[in-house]
């Protein structure tokens, strides 16, 4: 992977585990977020996103903990982490302690399988608790809501430095107030909250 330059020596300009999500996504949302802040339509799907959290949760604390190869364990829902060293702070939806150190898992609410996005936001997590807690994150997880799968996702050496790259490239494009490239993936436009704001494809 290229490394990205670091193009000034300003402050390190502070980001969230979703600003990472959403650059994979299409790497425009976080430039509106934070060089362009604009107002945004809140969607169906976020709001009913909201909703089916917590009934997951609710469903989570009933269940044993053999589906994540555990025999006993501690969840913990709606973890909010902040590292001071990467600036990046972050809410875990369910993370799972145990005597080898911990589990993480993030539920989504589609039925497109795991996608590259969702990789990031776990390796992101990840980096997060090893910073902050100091424990080894063993095992990562998505359970998709729709069809109620339980997906294991690896992370390694290869996807925490892609969130450091990321990273830096979100950085790079707050410092130089700079829009990037659109997605090539049109679909995604569809039902995008910022969708107005890009004139080049509407």
């Amino acid at each position: 992977m290229r490394r990205a330059a670091i193009t000034s020596s300003a402050p390190t300009p502070p980001l969230t585990v979703t600003d990472l999500k959403q650059w994979a996504y299409c790497a425009r949302i976080p430039y509106y977020r934070h060089v362009m802040p604009v107002d945004f339509v809140r969607t169906f799907s976020m709001e009913r996103g909201r909703l089916i959290q917590a009934a997951v949760e609710t469903l989570e604390t009933r269940r044993s903990f053999k589906r994540y190869g555990l025999e006993r364990g501690e969840r913990r829902f709606g973890t909010w982490l902040y590292s001071p060293s990467l600036n990046l702070s972050g809410k875990i939806d369910l993370l799972i302690l145990h005597e080898r150190g911990c589990h993480l898992v993030d539920f989504k609410h589609t039925d497109g399988g795991v996608r590259y996005n969702h990789r990031i936001q776990l390796a992101a997590y990840a980096l997060l608790v090893q910073e902050t807690l100091a424990r080894k994150v063993t095992r990562a997880f998505v359970y998709l809501v729709p069809s109620r799968q339980l997906s294991g996702v690896s992370i390694g050496t290869r996807e925490k430095d892609a969130v450091r790259w990321a990273a830096a490239e979100i950085r790079n494009c707050i410092r130089r107030e700079e829009l990037p490239a659109r997605t090539a993936a049109r679909s995604r436009c569809i039902g995008c909250e910022f969708r107005n704001y890009c004139g080049d494809i509407w």
